[in-house]
Order: structure tokens, then sequence, then C-alpha cells
């Protein structure tokens, strides 16, 4: 009699730690790296999830590289939406890493709740390879959804600038110089 107590002890201990296990239990269902494909020098990228996956986690990236002779500037926003903060999923960061996986830059939430809105910026990057990186948690049972773009502008080598300053001036002098006395 005590060893069939001591079993249904055991098996109602067991029983109930596998339940609670299995409730709170988080999966992480990143999708692999993706490749961006910059139009000139810029691009869209995004990702979808399926219903049931509450409580579960993402950190999706999407590489992209920097070619040419100049530094570029980067400029990235991201955004979900749905129809309340308790549905979808909820955007917990956008970052910026080298190749190599250096975190360069962290981005900055500009809202949060039903509307997720994230955005990083990076200043002078050298050729080579990157990535951004979204993270987040699915808040809800239902499908949520993610969306943003990226842009690489080209910054100016200091001669140019040199250039510019003295063909205004040179625009001036003609000016000065044809004007009636």
């Amino acid at each position: 009699m005590k060893n069939s107590k001591s079993m249904i002890a055991a098996l109602v201990l067991a029983t109930a730690s596998l339940g609670s296990g299995a409730a709170y239990a988080q999966q992480d269902i990143s999708t692999p790296p993706q490749a961006l494909n910059l139009v000139g020098t810029s691009a869209f990228f995004g990702d979808s999830f399926d219903i049931d996956q509450a409580n579960d986690t993402f950190s999706d990236q999407f590489s992209f590289s920097v070619t040419g002779e100049l530094p570029s500037n980067l400029d990235a926003i991201v955004s979900s939406i749905s129809r309340s903060a308790a549905v979808g999923l909820d955007i917990t960061g956008l970052s910026l890493y080298s190749g190599a996986g250096a975190q360069l830059a962290t981005g900055t939430s500009m809202s949060t709740g039903a509307i997720d809105v994230w955005t990083v910026r990076a200043d002078n990057l050298g050729v080579g390879s990157y990535y951004l990186q979204v993270s987040g948690t699915m808040v809800s049972d239902t499908s949520g959804a993610f969306g943003g773009a990226v842009m690489l502008q080209p910054v100016p080598e200091p001669a140019t600038y040199g250039m510019m300053l003295a063909g205004l001036g040179m625009v001036g002098f003609m000016a000065r110089r044809r004007s009636p006395k």
C-alpha cells in the first residue's frame, strides 16, 4: 500500500512538472539569415510568423555589403502593426553588426504596443559585410509580421566639399566682376 501511494505521488508530480514546462516553453522561431537585395543603395526586409507561437522569440538577420570607394551612412527602420499590444508580436530590438559579429549600433524604440517602430543609424561604414538583426517575442497565438527598410548613403570626401566651396567662390567672383559700376 505504501509503495502504491509513493508511486501515485511520483506520477502526479511528474505529470504536473511536464504540464507546467510545456505551458511556459519558449522556442527560437528565427528564420535563417537572409541576404538583402540592395536596389541602388536601399532595400526592404521583413518576416512573418504563423499562429500558435505565443511566447516564442526570434532574432532574424538580414545581411548586406558596403561596396565602392566611399564610406556610407546607414539609416534603417522596422515596424509591426497589430490590433492591440496583446496580439501579434513585440519587437524588442534592432541592431547593426559587422560581418564578424561585432555590434556596431543599437536601435532606438520610437513606439511600442499595438504599433512597434524601431530605428537604427550608423555613420562611416567602410567596405565590408554587415547585418541588421531584428529581435522580438510573439505575444499571442495569433500570427504576426514585421517589415523594414534600410538605406545606405555615400559620405562625400572632404576634397569634394573643398571643390564645391571653390566653385561657389568662382561664381561669386564672376558675378561681382560683371556687376555694373
